[in-house]
């Protein structure tokens, strides 16, 4: 039996509780020390192969510290890496193929990262040795027999040339500082740089220095970054982030780009619309997220992503998750007329120096969630501050219709609150705090019950989004605004958050208006959509709202992208440009769906 024991360094207090799982430890009362504390250290440190699996500290822990996980016995010698001990471990690695783009999903904090850097080099991989880790020799004998042997070996004589672009590009200014055009020409080894920058329109932001970007601009950057480099490996951490829907496609197309001229690709993406579109094969990573992670073998994309939302690894015989996530066809909702209107606008418009925008009159009745898609840089944001009274209407503009309470989740979350998790969330929420109904609407589904000692500011970009998303739900409204709530979320979380505001809204009649980029979760939300056009930092234009198929098919035709069902999980798939069922859709004019069905309508 191989036992998993994983002590949070950041929730373990162990001083303050007067070492609960010293005195309550079976083991140690055994005269067996199972718990130890040594010199220096601030936390104790439990001996996994002494530990008995009982269970009882993880009870007893005051702070929910502990974590100890009992694993099938073929793990024992498949331990890829640990950072010490009692802290997260990853199960064997991806296998990277020639031509072809190996995707990685999974949930955060499971390993995705970690395999990432292990193949770029960055981290040693000790096999779970981490007091007398492994020399290369003894690495490279472990994989004997399979294609990371050749890849660590290509490593270690530097025959292999790798490139990796990080998941948080929020922190390259800090790191590298210069012009755009500049620093892209030094990298630019390939010649590729012209067709990349045409690509992702960087030509208009090559005299600015990297600290002025956005997080979209810097995320574009990086990846060109990174594609205009001659190697033989490229290995891009969620490069969707910041992203508007046709900027994710653009970069999607230039990392296929690098698999068509033979290269090896390995992308960790959470958005599976993206993911779907770039990859040839798939690795699945399950387990505890910050306990232990394995990863699959890799799967056909198609079958790797049903498998993942199925929740089931048929040849492990492993099911990872209870329930399988499945995506159900909604029909085109043609009235409104037995729901009460929430709030109406007339035409909006907003000026400022160098942008305007402006948005068509509609409305929005009780249980209906309208979600807005765009380019960023068209006013998607201001629109929600002008909804929440942020933002004042040009004067010639009607204003919007007041009197109504509104709970307001920003694009950009500032980790500002002193105090905890739990002050925050009972400050919002107020008598509701702690409720069942509390408690299974909002904190179990999004998965804050674990941060609520946590100190706000400590937080991670997902830790953070998720408990925005649930102050704002916690507030009692009748209008509830999310700009971006998928931000930093992996899959299993976007699909969660979209469950919970559905469900409120239902449940309480009340309205919301989500911006967000990834279509899968957009799908999952959106009963009517509001479609952003217009030309990025210079003007943008709102249609009115639209149903979800026809809303779609207007933003999809304006990419020139279209969509199918997968049969199996309902779930959004984009379409190869130029195959078969592209060019089918087309002609119809159906670039959402490929055809009506009878569910439909």
């Amino acid at each position: 039996m191989v036992r998993v024991v994983v002590l949070d360094s950041e929730r373990c207090r162990s001083k303050d509780c007067g070492t609960v799982c010293y005195r309550f430890c079976p083991m140690v009362r055994s005269k067996v020390e199972a718990i130890t504390f040594p010199r220096g250290a601030e936390k104790p440190v439990i001996t996994e192969a002494l530990c008995s699996g009982c269970g009882i500290c993880v009870r007893k822990c005051p702070f929910k510290a502990l974590s100890v996980v009992n694993l099938a016995d073929e793990l024992q010698t498949e331990c890829s890496h640990r950072f010490g001990p009692n802290t997260f471990k990853l199960f064997r690695l991806p296998t990277p193929k020639p031509s072809s783009v190996t995707g990685l999903i999974g949930k955060n904090g499971i390993g995705k990262t970690t395999a990432l850097k292990i193949l770029s080099g960055e981290i040693k991989p000790n096999l779970g040795e981490f007091e007398s880790p492994p020399d290369w020799r003894e690495i490279t004998q472990h994989y004997r027999g399979s294609s990371l042997q050749d890849y660590f070996e290509g490593l270690i004589t530097r025959k292999l040339r790798v490139v990796y672009k990080p998941q948080y590009v929020d922190k390259i200014p800090q790191a590298v500082s210069g012009k755009v055009g500049t620093l892209l020409r030094k990298a630019d080894k390939t010649g590729r740089l012209s067709r990349i920058a045409d690509r992702l329109q960087l030509k208009n932001i090559n005299d600015r220095p990297l600290d002025v970007l956005s997080g979209g601009e810097l995320q574009q950057v990086a990846i060109a970054a990174v594609a205009v480099r001659d190697a033989d490996v490229y290995l891009f951490d969620e490069p969707s982030s910041y992203l508007d829907i046709k900027q994710r496609l653009e970069v999607a197309r230039v990392i296929r780009g690098l698999a068509e001229e033979g290269k090896t690709v390995v992308v960790a993406e959470h958005d599976l619309a993206v993911l779907d579109y770039l990859s040839d094969q798939v690795c699945i990573l399950y387990g505890d997220p910050g306990v232990y992670g394995i990863i699959s073998k890799a799967h056909g994309v198609r079958t790797g992503i049903n498998i993942y939302l199925d929740g089931y690894l048929p040849e492990e015989n492993m099911r990872f998750r209870n329930e399988p996530i499945k995506f159900h066809i909604k029909p085109a909702v043609t009235a409104w007329g037995g729901f009460a209107v929430r709030l109406s606008w007339d035409e909006l418009k907003k000026s400022y120096p160098k942008f305007g925008m402006s948005v068509k009159p509609g409305e929005i009745h009780e249980g209906e969630v309208i979600g807005i898609l765009g380019s960023n840089g068209t006013g998607k944001t201001t629109f929600l501050k002008l909804l929440a009274g942020v933002e004042k209407p040009d004067p010639d503009s009607a204003p919007v219709q007041e009197g109504q309470s509104i709970s307001y989740k920003p694009q950009y979350i500032a980790a500002d609150y002193e105090g905890n998790v739990e002050s925050l969330l009972r400050a919002v929420a107020k008598e509701g705090f702690g409720t069942g109904w509390y408690e299974s609407e909002i904190v179990q589904p999004l998965g804050v019950q674990r941060l609520m000692d946590r100190s706000v500011a400590e937080l991670s970009g997902g830790e953070l989004q998720r408990v925005a998303i649930a102050a704002c739900l916690s507030q009692k409204a009748s209008i509830y605004l999310l700009d971006e709530p998928s931000a930093y979320l992996d899959v299993e979380e976007r699909l969660a958050m979209a469950r919970v505001i559905r469900r409120i809204v239902e449940s309480r009649g009340v309205t919301a208006f989500v911006v967000e980029h990834d279509v899968s979760a957009q799908d999952f939300i959106a009963d009517r959509i509001v479609v952003f056009k217009g030309e990025p930092g210079l003007h943008g234009l709102a249609e009115s709202p639209a149903n979800l198929r026809d809303g779609m098919n207007s933003f999809l035709k304006d990419m020139n992208v279209t969509f199918r069902r997968d049969p199996s999980s309902g779930r959004p798939r984009v379409n190869k440009e130029g195959s078969k069922m592209d060019r089918r859709q087309k002609e119809l004019g159906e670039y959402y769906y490929a055809a009506p069905t009878e569910e439909e309508g």
